[in-house]
């Protein structure tokens, strides 16, 4: 038996439960892909930025994140606008973080919501499957294994592909949301890091 007979034989439930899937895929090799060009791009930029402190050119702190993502822009903007006050600063750049992380985390929330909805979808299919044996059972007037086989079939297949779904979606959400925790405090603090030593060299007059 193909895995298309067994496809099939689940039922049309199985259509939506393919649309999951193939969502759960294609979001997750997104966000690995986008998440691994994100910190390759936030951690080139942090370096040049603390290089160019290290050796008094302020000036050049604004070139190392130009052209870069506004989710890494945006908060470094924060770092070289010189009207702002150190109270200021440290609030505008809160805000940017916050966005930034929203930024990151796009898109998680289908992957949270296929892995707690998918059993309930194949669950469904196990109705319908056991409704079918039971029409089975109503039409033929006999309750033999062999009227209640396409049935009791169909049910056990949609349930195993609602599960596998789920768990697949689960373990991909459960992964990005702990990549993106990591990449958010690592840029959070590398910031931070950057905003004590422009300070600190706005403070020496450079």
């Amino acid at each position: 038996m193909t895995g298309m007979d067994l496809f099939h034989q689940g039922g049309f439930i199985m259509y939506p439960l393919l649309v999951f899937s193939v969502l759960v895929w294609t979001i997750a090799l997104y966000k690995i892909f986008f998440l691994r060009g994100f910190a390759r791009e936030y951690q080139k930029v942090a370096s040049d930025v603390q290089a160019a402190l290290a050796g008094a050119r302020v000036a050049e702190v604004k070139t190392a994140f130009q052209g870069s993502t506004s989710l890494i822009a945006r908060p470094h903007d924060v770092l070289v606008d010189e009207k702002l006050t150190p109270e200021e600063r440290s609030d505008r750049l809160s805000r940017r973080l916050t966005e930034t992380n929203a930024g990151l985390r796009q898109h998680l929330w289908v992957l949270g919501t296929i892995a707690s909805s998918a059993p309930f979808v194949g669950l469904f299919g196990t109705v319908l499957g056991i409704m079918e044996s039971f029409k089975a059972i109503g039409s033929s007037g006999k309750s033999g294994f062999s009227v209640v086989a396409a049935g009791i079939s169909e049910s056990l297949i949609a349930t195993a592909a609602g599960i596998i779904v789920a768990v697949v979606a689960l373990l991909f959400y459960n992964f990005l949301q702990t990549r993106v925790n990591s990449i958010a405090q690592d840029f959070r603090l590398k910031l931070e890091d950057a905003m004590e030593l422009m300070s600190i060299a706005r403070r020496q007059g450079k």
